[in-house]
């Protein structure tokens, strides 16, 4: 791969993408002063999709704003020249011959998918997340490549050392570094970690009949940003194929056989400049002759997308009776509602969750809570002296709420089993959860009581209750009850209180 501007642009993106994802984990500090939410900040896509869904706006997508304004003038570049996943699947596909395309993705195809998720948002149900292209990298490597890495290098350190043998204090270093600065935190495997990897994989599949087919003829993304870029004042000359060469259809990486010099398809990669054999290619300033060559899809495609748009929520909403619960969510989120028009499904609070409190929802409240946070606290628990979820966060779903503010955070209540808890169940003395309750006033008390055994003793038992006023539905008393399979002690969703 010739290494021109637009490559190494790509390349130095890649690399921040890459370091951004690493950082955001827990290394032992208490803040993230920059993380890969960075990505979705300059993202367009959920600028508009934010703004649609809410109806307000928010400072932090102010990079988005600004991305926005800048692809408007300089037409698509960020597929071009910043985009993480364009850049991989430049490296990993090279240079593809082109095959039969795919005919059902040509077209006005990507703006019907475009149209109808953006109506939806327009219908207050947001679900760009699920194929925004920087959500769809994140996932891929947060639920699978990145804890298979991790797990694969403890595994064969754990070999090494066993080779080793009295040698291996010798590696005792370079493994602190790989821990502390490269590995994640703990070992976690999501579910969900196979349908992320499917969705990866397909896209790379699509480059298998041509080259940034994704980005071509599906990414809503790109599709936005080719809207944009039509109406850029930079016009590629000459704005056709030269009759002696035709070069630029080999070179351009988003060429349809039929049109190669498309504004909406042309990524600003440059390569036809850099590869033009007489020099001929130029980007330069020139606004449009008439005003009414404006582009627009066709009137059906908008009129498909805004019944689509329409529809689909009420097919997301739906759930099976057996779905009907609330799920928990982290500390801050004051309601399913405002929560899920704003969550992009991104997984950055759930790599960061340094007690594997959040999960990926499947299909707990239906098909519109997938790939959204929850909290499993039998897996996991919400770690009282953290806040890293709120940081991380590219949209404020989860509020970044001060420490001491977010320890006060409700995520449910606590309600005890009682044909499960050991005092009551079976007169047996426990007291694990009140010992590990992190809340100082202590929401887990006990109502001391003498009562007679099974075996006719007489015993002082201590029985748990709930302080509700207290309880924040942390989820630790879940984690650690030590009756197996079900909890004695379980977290429900609660109605939002304040403490």
């Amino acid at each position: 791969m010739k290494l021109t501007s637009s490559r190494i642009s790509q390349l130095v993106f890649l690399a921040a993408f890459l370091v951004l994802f690493v950082t955001t984990d827990y290394r032992g500090q208490d803040d993230i002063s920059v993380a890969v939410n960075s990505f979705f900040r300059a993202n367009p896509l959920v600028l508009v999709s934010f703004l649609l869904a809410t109806g307000t706006f928010t400072w932090v997508l102010l990079p988005g704003l600004l991305m926005f304004v800048f692809s408007i003038i300089l037409g698509r570049f960020f597929c071009g020249w910043i985009c993480p996943l364009g850049t991989i699947l430049d490296l990993v596909t090279g240079k593809i011959r082109k095959t039969a395309p795919l005919a059902w993705l040509t077209g006005n195809f990507k703006y019907y998918l475009l149209g109808t998720l953006l109506f939806a948002a327009l219908f207050r149900m947001n679900l760009v997340g699920l194929l925004d292209p920087i959500a769809l990298l994140i996932r891929a490597l947060t639920f699978f490549f990145y804890p298979l890495v991790g797990y694969a290098f403890r595994q064969g350190w754990v070999g090494l050392y066993g080779l080793l043998g009295d040698n291996r204090d010798y590696l005792a270093g370079g493994y602190g570094f790989l821990k502390n600065y490269l590995l994640p935190f703990r070992e976690t495997f999501y579910p969900l970690a196979f349908l992320s990897l499917l969705l990866f994989t397909a896209i790379l599949f699509l480059e298998r009949y041509e080259r940034r087919n994704w980005c071509k003829n599906l990414c809503p993304l790109g599709s936005l940003l080719g809207l944009l870029g039509h109406f850029s004042i930079f016009k590629r000359l000459p704005s056709r194929l030269c009759s002696d060469c035709g070069d630029c259809k080999e070179h351009c990486p988003t060429a349809f056989d039929s049109e190669i010099l498309q504004k909406s398809n042309c990524i600003r990669c440059l390569d036809c400049y850099a590869k033009c054999r007489f020099k001929r290619v130029s980007f330069r300033p020139a606004m449009p002759k008439k005003p009414g060559h404006a582009f627009s899809p066709a009137r059906r495609v908008i009129l498909t997308s805004l019944a689509s748009g329409f529809l689909l929520p009420r097919l997301f909403a739906f759930r099976l009776p057996s779905t009907q619960s609330s799920l928990l969510r982290p500390p801050g989120v004051s309601g399913d509602d405002d929560f899920l028009k704003k969550c992009v499904r991104c997984g950055e609070c759930m790599k960061v969750c340094p007690r594997n409190a959040l999960y990926p929802s499947s299909l707990q409240a239906g098909l519109y809570s997938l790939f959204t946070p929850m909290v499993i606290p039998r897996l996991g628990y919400c770690e009282y002296n953290c806040h890293l979820c709120g940081q991380v966060c590219p949209t404020g779903a989860i509020p970044n709420l001060p420490l001491e503010e977010k320890k006060k955070a409700i995520i449910g209540l606590a309600v005890f089993d009682k044909n499960h808890c050991l005092p009551y169940a079976k007169r047996l003395n426990c007291m694990v959860c009140e010992e590990h309750c992190p809340i100082p006033e202590k929401a887990i008390r006990f109502e001391t009581v003498e009562e007679t055994d099974y075996s006719g003793k007489k015993v002082v038992l201590k029985k748990p209750y709930i302080e509700e006023k207290l309880c924040t539905g942390c989820g630790i008393c879940e984690y650690v009850c030590p009756v197996e399979e079900k909890a004695a002690v379980e977290v429900f969703a609660h109605t939002p209180r304040k403490r």
